[in-house]
C-alpha cells in the first residue's frame, strides 16, 4: 500500500467518523434500532480503514488526523444541519482543528 493510499483511507475513515457521530444522534438512543445498526456498521468501516492506514502511517499522526476530521466535521454538521449554535469563535476553533490536521499531513 502506498503512502498516498494510506492518507486517502485515513481521510475516508475520518468522514465515516462524522457519519458515525451523526448516526448516534439520529438513532436517539435505542429508539431507532435500524439507524443504530447502520451507525455501528459505519463505525466498523471507519475503524477498518483506520487500521489499514496504520500499516503505513505513524499511529500518533493517523489517530490525531482521524479524530480531528471527526471532531471538526461533526461540529460543522451539527451547526449547519442539526441546529447547534453557530458563532464566530466556534468557527475559529474548528478552523484551527482543520489547520492542525493539514499541518500533520504536511509534516508526515
Amino acid at each position: 500500500m502506498t503512502h498516498s493510499t494510506s492518507w486517502l483511507m485515513l481521510i475516508v475513515a475520518g468522514l465515516l467518523e462524522i457519519a458515525f457521530a451523526v448516526g448516534l444522534k439520529s438513532a436517539n438512543g435505542f429508539e431507532r434500532p435500524a439507524v443504530l445498526a447502520g451507525t455501528v456498521i459505519v463505525l466498523a468501516g471507519s475503524l477498518c480503514l483506520l487500521t489499514m492506514a496504520l500499516r503505513v502511517l505513524p499511529v500518533g499522526t493517523a489517530y490525531a488526523v482521524w479524530t480531528g476530521i471527526g471532531a471538526a466535521g461533526t461540529a460543522i454538521v451539527g451547526m449547519y444541519w442539526l441546529g447547534d449554535g453557530v458563532s464566530l469563535w466556534r468557527m475559529v476553533w474548528i478552523g484551527l482543528i482543520l489547520l492542525s490536521v493539514a499541518g500533520l499531513r504536511w509534516a508526515a
